[in-house]
């Protein structure tokens, strides 16, 4: 049963048992700014990507590096993946990657903290001024940090990155939590009865800070920020890939915009031992102070030349939910990922920001349906990626 409830130790643990050396775990942060200079606002991403830590060393393990590859070795390191979605045109968007050994990695307690230095990667990172930077740092919140690719570095396609640098200093404030009861449990995960897991702890943040792109300042303000984080683990990335969250909605009922309402959708792939079930979504719609929780849900994606379109129809014994969502192409990212066994997937995985859609939420009662509102959603979070056995679609 979903909840909005917070779980620090869930949010903190670290894989153990055959997942460290065949897993991987993920804490993604979204959130937008203000560019100082010209007012328009840019989304942004910071994450901590850890994989296979139990075969770490003193050095990054790539797993896409020709030295590794022909040596038949799994992928291990710390990545510190950072960037930006591109904007309304299209342009400027990138993703970063900064590798670290294993070795270099801090962690203490719940509420997990955790950083990496510089000076044990692969590389030392630099300012544009030449000035060495000191440490990524993650705790529950406050995220501090900086990366740096140069145009050289990018050319490695092991590295799988876009050139540039970006730094982050932000302080983070998280509302509201969808907690995924039982799935995300200690029995499930001992029985590895899910190939990954999700809790969001996060899926409604403030961010409070500043971010510097390429020598461009942003300001984040929490009223501004929209901001979003969770956490995957597990030992392979779901097939498919769909998540879509959304802190700015709309009510059409009152024309104002729903500060502390957000929308979060996850899907989950559950199989025993080596037996796949049927997918399924998780959903959670907090509003207006009430949380509407949705594990029986209906849906289907429409891919066109230029965009995807989601359709979603989620059921509750109190509670029905309409949705229809879409982001455009052009304003998505390819998100770059090896699996834990060294493996790229064929089908690219979409991530955009600026998803847009409309939402239907009714009550059930003894005598029918009553709408309660429809919601305008914007600057929607959006990741997809359709399953690996289905041929491309014909435009």
């Amino acid at each position: 049963m979903l909840m909005n409830l917070s779980d620090l130790t869930r949010n903190s643990c670290i894989l153990q048992g055959s997942f460290a050396r065949k897993g991987y775990m993920r804490w993604w942060h979204s959130f937008s700014g203000i560019n100082v200079q010209t007012g328009k606002a840019r989304t942004f991403f910071v994450e901590f990507f850890i994989i296979n830590p139990g075969l770490g060393s003193s050095r990054p393990i790539l797993g896409q590096h020709p030295y590794y590859r022909k040596r038949g070795m799994k992928p291990s390191y710390v990545m510190i993946k950072a960037g930006a979605f591109p904007d309304e045109n299209g342009e400027d968007g990138r993703q970063l990657h900064v590798f670290y050994p294993i070795s270099s990695l801090q962690t203490a307690g719940s509420p997990l903290v955790m950083q990496v230095s510089t000076q044990a990667a692969d590389e030392k990172s630099y300012s544009a001024e030449g000035i060495q930077e000191g440490t990524c740092f993650y705790s529950e919140n406050k995220l501090t940090g900086f990366v740096s690719v140069t145009p050289g570095k990018a050319r490695h396609r092991s590295l799988m990155t876009d050139g540039g640098y970006m730094k982050w200093e932000l302080e983070v404030s998280k509302a509201a939590s969808c907690h995924t009861g039982i799935l995300g449990g200690r029995l499930f995960q001992a029985l590895h009865l899910l190939d990954s897991y999700w809790h969001g702890e996060g899926i409604r943040s403030f961010f409070r800070g500043s971010v510097i792109l390429d020598g461009t300042s942003y300001e984040v303000t929490p009223e501004l920020s929209y901001g979003y984080a969770d956490k995957h683990w597990g030992r392979c990335f779901n097939n498919p890939w769909f998540q879509f969250a959304c802190g700015k909605l709309t009510s059409q009922r009152t024309g104002k915009e729903l500060r502390h309402s957000v929308l979060a959708v996850s899907g989950f792939c559950p199989r025993f031992l080596c037996f796949p079930f049927r997918r399924r979504f998780l959903l959670q719609l907090t509003y207006m102070g009430e949380d509407f929780e949705f594990t029986k849900c209906k849906w289907d994606v429409k891919e066109t030349d230029r965009r995807f379109i989601w359709h979603i129809l989620a059921r509750s014994r109190n509670a029905v939910l309409k949705l229809s969502g879409s982001c455009k192409k052009e304003e998505m990212l390819h998100l770059r990922y090896e699996s834990p066994d060294s493996r790229l997937s064929k089908q690219p995985l979409w991530a955009g920001a600026n998803g847009i859609g409309t939402l239907q939420l009714y009550r059930r009662g003894m005598e029918g349906r009553e709408l309660l509102d429809t919601l305008k959603l914007e600057n929607s979070l959006c990741i997809y990626r359709r399953d690996e056995t289905q041929s491309p679609p014909a435009y």
